[in-house]
């Protein structure tokens, strides 16, 4: 008896979403996200390129769909963001650690995941916990919905530089000597920046980001949540009236 993922001899393969996404991802950690192609994908899965296109209409759609299944876990992370009374702040940070972790699990997986704009069940499940543990610390609907924002892009954001810096198919950190060799920094020209140069080129991956979430999280502290931010001018652009 023939396997949904082996056809029977003489039929065509068979070919659903959910399976056409698995392999996708599966030729994206085998290869990177420039060697996945919708031919290369077909060929995996048995069928005409031109199959694909039945469910998703362009590679635009196969990213999204698979940055969708990517978010299968970070909705419901572990530790304290799944505690109602753990402060608000850690169940921030758990959520923003599982959207890392996700991301890190496949290679690429923040190039896939950047500038796609699902609206999946898991997406969507991961946005409304973080709203939630916002809105529930006392948080406006606004600075909730833009600290969603925020802490995602920086997650985002960082996750992509984390992955380029790692070997295309090892895992392991590029070699920071060449890192090293490859700013051309002197003591004498970039004073500051020479002393600094050891942790810019390290790959204490982990660290950075927890430094950066760390100071996103005291920024959001200096939010009133009863609706006044401190030294915030209304429009945005500093020409308004400043809220008293």
């Amino acid at each position: 008896m023939s396997s949904p993922s082996t056809p029977a001899r003489g039929r065509p393969a068979r070919l659903d979403p959910d399976r056409t996404v698995g392999t996708a991802l599966e030729l994206l950690d085998e290869a990177g996200l420039d060697a996945l192609t919708m031919r290369r994908l077909a060929d995996a899965l048995g069928v005409q390129a031109g199959a694909l296109y039945r469910y998703f209409a362009t590679k635009q759609d196969l990213l999204t769909a698979m940055a969708e299944r990517m978010l299968a876990d970070a909705g419901t992370p572990p530790a304290a963001a799944a505690t109602p009374d753990a402060d608000w702040s850690e169940r921030l940070a758990d959520l923003a650690r599982a959207m890392r972790a996700a991301l890190l699990a496949r290679r690429d997986g923040a190039r896939v995941f950047a500038g796609t704009h699902s609206t999946g069940p898991h997406t969507l499940g991961f946005a409304e916990t973080m709203i939630g543990v916002l809105r529930e610390a006392g948080f406006d609907d606004r600075d909730a919905a833009h600290t969603l924002m925020a802490v995602a892009n920086f997650t985002v954001g960082h996750t992509l530089e984390e992955q380029a810096a790692l070997r295309p198919g090892s895992g392991d950190p590029a070699d920071p000597e060449r890192l090293c060799q490859a700013v051309t920094v002197t003591p004498g020209r970039f004073p500051h920046l020479a002393t600094a140069l050891p942790t810019l080129t390290g790959t204490d991956f982990t660290a950075g980001f927890e430094f950066g979430l760390r100071v996103l999280v005291q920024g959001l502290r200096t939010l009133d949540r009863t609706g006044h931010r401190h030294g915030y001018a209304a429009g945005h652009g500093g020409g308004g009236r400043e809220r008293s």
